[in-house]
């Protein structure tokens, strides 16, 4: 029975309800609920990338985007959020939070998770392991320089992101002695190949409908994407899908850099 009760706390720690009762738009999509993602139970995650993914339910998503911030989409992109009460995670270069600090305050502000990919998005299979984890490091300390004010290669969320997915064995081992969890994703707008905002609309519905539930990626400085989100919402919407907004746990220290 002890057992049992200690399993029921974990899951509900582990699993926040949303609150979207006073969104400002009638009807709108909202965030069912908020996953806190424990890097010690899902080390790396996402079909595409790796053998696990993150425990959603049917029709459940979880939206992220790469890449920026940058000014003229991410802003866009932002308001598209805002207005359906949609929470997303954003994996951030860090040259480009360090240009852009403030709206990388703004996205924390409104309630997004502010993740990492990189200082200046580099392929990590392509240099030496020594600049690779500098280049990783590099990326998390200006991304907290931006959100807080301290460089530190200890992310206040331990959610990373490789450029263009590509890994190694050894450096996965080390994020994963970090605590940081690795993101993959399991399915994608495909949003760095040209297309308009219709056409890129009706690709990532049909693999929305396709696959059913899974963590999505876009990129907030494609101007397509930022014109075809506030349609892919209402899609959400109209089609009973819930967006899962992911969360860093809250208790324990992580190692710091190695």
């Amino acid at each position: 029975m002890i057992v049992l009760k200690l399993a029921l706390a974990a899951l509900i720690a582990s699993t926040i309800a949303a609150h979207a009762d006073n969104c400002p738009t009638p009807n709108a999509l909202g965030t069912a609920r908020v996953l806190a993602v424990d890097p010690k139970a899902y080390p790396r995650v996402g079909t595409q990338s790796f053998p696990e993914t993150l425990p959603l339910q049917d029709r459940e998503v979880v939206l992220t985007f790469d890449d920026g911030p940058n000014p003229p989409t991410t802003s866009k992109i932002l308001a598209a959020l805002a207005k359906e009460c949609v929470r997303a995670t954003f994996f951030m270069i860090g040259q480009s939070a360090a240009a852009h600090p403030q709206l990388v305050k703004r996205m924390a502000a409104e309630g997004h998770t502010i993740a990492h990919h990189t200082f200046a998005h580099a392929d990590l299979k392509k240099v030496s392991h020594e600049k690779a984890v500098e280049q990783i490091d590099r990326g998390i300390s200006a991304d907290e320089m931006a959100l807080n004010g301290k460089a530190t290669t200890v992310p206040t969320t331990p959610f990373f992101r490789f450029p263009y997915f590509e890994s190694t064995p050894a450096l996965l081992d080390m994020l994963q002695s970090r605590r940081i969890a690795v993101f993959g994703a399991d399915f994608w707008a495909s949003d760095w190949n040209p297309m308009t905002p219709q056409q890129q609309l009706d690709l990532i519905t049909s693999r929305v409908k396709a696959a059913g539930k899974g963590i999505i990626l876009f990129h907030d400085t494609k101007g397509q994407t930022a014109a075809m989100l506030p349609d892919f919402l209402r899609y959400l919407r109209d089609n009973n899908y819930k967006v899962v907004h992911i969360v860093p746990p809250t208790a324990g220290p992580r190692p710091a850099s190695q």
